[in-house]
């Protein structure tokens, strides 16, 4: 007489099958979640290039114009020196020194505010331009003129 004993069978049981559906569907979630997150954020650096390369743009346009209408071309003699013409420091349209981008705001981009601020602080100017982005971030670049 032959017995026949009942060995397992080499494979998966339902059991393991759906221990390991479970445990790669929470690593599924996991890597999703950080996709997502990762996707929603990637255009934070364009935009914040793009409101730079903007502020930079206007910040060389005004720092390349004279100190005041009332400085010479060449910038010497400066005004309020001896010999020299009183700088004005006033706003005109003639946009020909830095005085006259003074509370300039425009619109480069759908989106994008440009807003130029100019103090003058101790016979310095100090030009402020600050681009505010359509994330609601913004960026601010300061430079100094002096008269001389």
């Amino acid at each position: 007489m032959h017995i026949k004993i009942n060995r397992p069978q080499p494979g998966v049981t339902l059991l393991e099958m759906i221990v390991f559906i479970v445990v790669v569907s929470i690593a599924l979630t996991a890597l999703t979640a950080v996709y997502n997150q990762s996707v929603s954020r990637s255009s934070e650096p364009l935009i914040r290039q793009r409101a730079l390369n903007l502020a930079q743009a206007k910040m060389d346009e005004v720092l390349a114009l004279k100190y005041d209408a009332m400085t010479p071309t060449g910038g010497v003699p400066a005004c309020d020196s001896i010999g020299a013409p009183a700088c004005n420091n006033a706003t005109d349209s003639d946009m020909n020194d830095v005085d006259d981008f003074n509370n300039q705001t425009d619109t480069p981009y759908s989106g994008y505010q440009r807003v130029v601020t100019v103090t003058l602080l101790n016979d310095v100017k100090r030009i402020q331009v600050r681009v505010s982005a359509p994330d609601a971030s913004s960026i601010l670049l300061t430079a100094e003129k002096a008269n001389f």
